[in-house]
């Protein structure tokens, strides 16, 4: 009797492991390949548990493999985008932040929601750069989709972010005589900066995120000229603080002094950079520096909408550096500042992008290839081939010839999984 438990156990390994190297065959009736540039016809994916096992137009479907008709759609990699806030949602870019007028219960939750409506978007990677006074909420979402308890893109999360007393996610206009909680972590001093990058690697996050410049609000009134506000010597101990634990670093900086010290200091990317000069970029370009535009944050969903003299500024000087940058070869990472605007509309700054001059193919390469090596996973993500895993999504319509195509995912498939299918 002993041996029937012990032979059920092994039966269930098996219809385990059966289960887990299920065969599914994907009819593609076009498929972007955006390390060439190709866009390829009637092709056949092959994915076995949560890789991709073969791709061709030749491709033979094994006997009993699920089969996944979208041939009347146009493939491609699943996105990923560089710069999001899941746990920041548009209405709290009021005056009061989140963290004074939610619980982080609650903003959890959102954030549970975001991180869905993203992956359903067809972002099946986020680079997620500061919770924005959510405490280690992005490291717990993070971990909960990890292990399949709820659905959601793969994420890299920085936690809490570095600033200075007076700086960008500190919060200004309070009442002095009152003790309320700060959504960044005040480094004012160079043991606090190394303390600070410790604590959020003690809690598991994946890269570290730094304020180098201040708000929009804090830029010189004439000239435009961001607040620096670390000195290069500050940034580059915590960027070698963060190496010593194989981490990397993302610099929010608008620009001046503080970006240029981010980037001598050795920054993985520059966030937002709308004000960077061609010293600046060249630099990027020598020292291998990814830049992350956010071309939209700025620029209100409804165009319509009225904008503040400064942002009115601020538009056309981004536009101008973002045609610049691509001219000198910047590698220009895909990322959006999502949750400054509606979760799962990401797709908007693909449309600003061309808009700008971009290829569509060298958009589509900036969320899949360019933003792949951002994050460390160019031999995992990024491409449809053989040995990667399956993050696979399908647009109605070609996005190479429009663009706009991207904001019509109707399937999406993440490690091998289908988080939405075409009846959905």
């Amino acid at each position: 009797m002993s041996r029937i438990p012990f032979l059920t156990a092994i039966l269930l390994i098996a219809l385990i492991a059966i289960c887990s190297s299920q065969t599914t065959a994907i009819k593609a009736g076009k498929l972007i390949d955006p390390a060439s540039g190709v866009v390829l016809t009637n092709q056949v994916i092959l994915v076995e548990g949560q890789r991709i096992k073969a791709v061709g137009s030749n491709v033979a479907i094994p006997k009993g493999a699920a089969v996944i008709d979208l041939s009347r759609y146009t493939v491609l990699p699943g996105l990923i985008d560089g710069h999001t806030h899941i746990l920041l949602q548009p209405e709290d870019e009021g005056e009061i932040p989140p963290i004074i007028t939610k619980s982080q219960a609650f903003r959890t939750v959102q954030g549970v929601a975001a991180a869905r409506a993203e992956l359903e978007a067809g972002f099946t990677t986020l680079r997620d750069v500061d919770s924005e006074g959510a405490g280690f909420a992005d490291i717990a979402i993070r971990d909960a989709i990890n292990q399949g308890i709820i659905p959601g893109p793969r994420l890299f999360v920085s936690g809490d972010c570095l600033t200075i007393t007076g700086g960008h996610m500190n919060l200004v206009g309070i009442n002095p005589d009152i003790q309320v909680p700060e959504p960044g972590l005040l480094t004012d001093s160079r043991d606090a900066m190394i303390a600070a990058v410790r604590r959020n690697i003690k809690y598991g996050v994946d890269l570290v995120k730094i304020y180098a410049t201040g708000r929009t609000s804090q830029n010189d009134p004439v000239t435009l000229e961001p607040l620096c506000t670390f000195s290069e010597e500050e940034i580059r101990l915590v960027v070698s603080e963060a190496k010593r634990w194989r981490k990397d670093v993302a610099a929010h900086a608008y620009g001046g002094q503080g970006a240029k010290n981010a980037i001598l200091a050795g920054v993985r990317s520059i966030e937002h950079g709308m004000f960077l000069d061609d010293e600046m970029l060249k630099l990027m370009v020598e020292r291998g520096t990814f830049w992350c535009p956010t071309l939209c944050v700025y620029i209100p969903e409804d165009e319509k909408t009225p904008v503040n003299d400064m942002i009115k500024r601020i538009i056309p000087r981004h536009k101008d550096t973002f045609q610049r940058a691509m001219k000198l070869g910047v590698k220009i990472a895909f990322g959006t500042d999502v949750g400054a605007y509606t979760h799962g509309h990401s797709a908007r700054e693909f449309v600003k992008m061309v808009e700008y001059g971009m290829k569509p193919i060298d958009a589509i390469r900036s969320a899949t290839i360019t933003t792949s090596e951002l994050v460390r996973m160019e031999k995992e993500i990024g491409t449809i081939e053989p040995g990667k895993y399956a993050d696979i999504i399908a647009t109605e319509g070609n996005p190479v010839d429009d663009i706009k195509a991207l904001t019509r995912v109707v399937f999406v498939m993440k490690e091998g999984k289908v988080h939405k299918g075409l009846r959905d």
